[in-house]
């Protein structure tokens, strides 16, 4: 067994074929796809399901791609208690639906950052689904969702809470309904309406909303980000976590606002997600200490805000 066998499968695992990943590693996908199979006859076990769309770790990789990724994790730092200068460590891979990104994910990765100048963290704006699914098969280390009450991860993903709030409806500061203290239903019918696309939660909550009588005017984009942009130009409202919307820079600069919605006591709650191990890799430990202590300064500023 070499190490960089276990670099091949990890790297297959992230990209999701043999292609690229043999392009991102810079090693032939012949040389990639024979090194993967010698391990698998070393190890008795079938690593990778091979199709023609690509490749996904297999049910008995999965089992061991944690020890797998243990293995690496304990070679980098032999690397860099050796003095090598070159071993920066395995990129921390994020899934995030965005809903927190500007105010509670890019705090804490900077603070990460100043903990461990070396570390390297990729950010993917992902539906909750493909979270799911990544953090499943080893393609993410951490999952940033959004969960309505009731909700439930799948039993072998775990979760922290973050932040606690309720959907609120989004518009200009300039709107008519700003004046308002709340909006209705029915107010967000007559106006052009912004939904996220299937798959978010958001679009779930959206449909519980209005049931069978959707706004006639309806628009769809993917994430929390892209839908403030839409409100901020005026081309539609949109309903949001209030913890996406307060602190963000569109609200703080005065171009959007949020107001509760009447009637509706609906939770939801921005959960930080991981797979369950018996080890949690030093990064991943870190990162998520990183977005509860931001989530408890937000939180804290909110209160004292109210």
């Amino acid at each position: 067994m070499r190490i960089e066998q276990l670099e091949y499968i990890a790297a297959v695992t992230e990209f999701g074929s043999l292609r690229r990943a043999s392009e991102h590693l810079h090693v032939s996908q012949p040389a990639l796809s024979d090194a993967v199979s010698k391990l698998e006859r070393e190890l008795g076990v079938t690593l990778l399901d091979r199709h023609r769309s690509g490749a996904r770790i297999s049910a008995a990789g999965r089992e061991l791609l944690a020890s797998m990724v243990e293995v690496l994790e304990a070679v980098d730092r032999l690397r860099a208690a050796a003095g090598d200068q070159l071993a920066t460590g395995r990129t921390l891979r994020v899934g995030s639906v965005n809903a927190g990104t500007a105010t509670l994910l890019l705090p804490a990765v900077h603070a990460l950052r100043t903990e461990r100048p070396q570390a390297s963290v990729e950010i993917r704006t992902m539906q909750q689904e493909e979270i799911n699914l990544g953090l499943l098969e080893g393609a993410l280390d951490v999952g940033l969702v959004n969960l309505l009450s009731g909700d439930d991860l799948p039993p072998d993903l775990i979760g922290t809470g973050l932040l606690h709030g309720r959907p609120v409806a989004v518009l200009p500061v300039d709107h008519p309904l700003a004046a308002q203290d709340e909006v209705t239903a029915d107010d967000l019918r007559e106006e052009p309406f912004v939904a996220m696309r299937a798959g978010y939660v958001m679009h779930r909550f959206a449909h519980r909303l209005f049931g069978s009588d959707l706004p006639r005017n309806w628009h769809s984009t993917d994430g929390a980000e892209m839908g403030k942009l839409m409100v901020a130009e005026g081309l539609g409202l949109t309903v949001l976590p209030d913890y996406s919307v307060i602190g963000d820079p569109l609200e703080r600069t005065g171009l959007i606002t949020a107001r509760r919605i009447a009637g509706d006591h609906t939770g939801i709650r921005l959960t930080v997600v991981q797979r369950r191990q018996n080890r949690t890799p030093d990064a991943v430990r870190r990162l998520v200490a990183a977005l509860v202590a931001q989530a408890t300064l937000q939180g804290d500023a909110a209160s004292a805000a109210v």
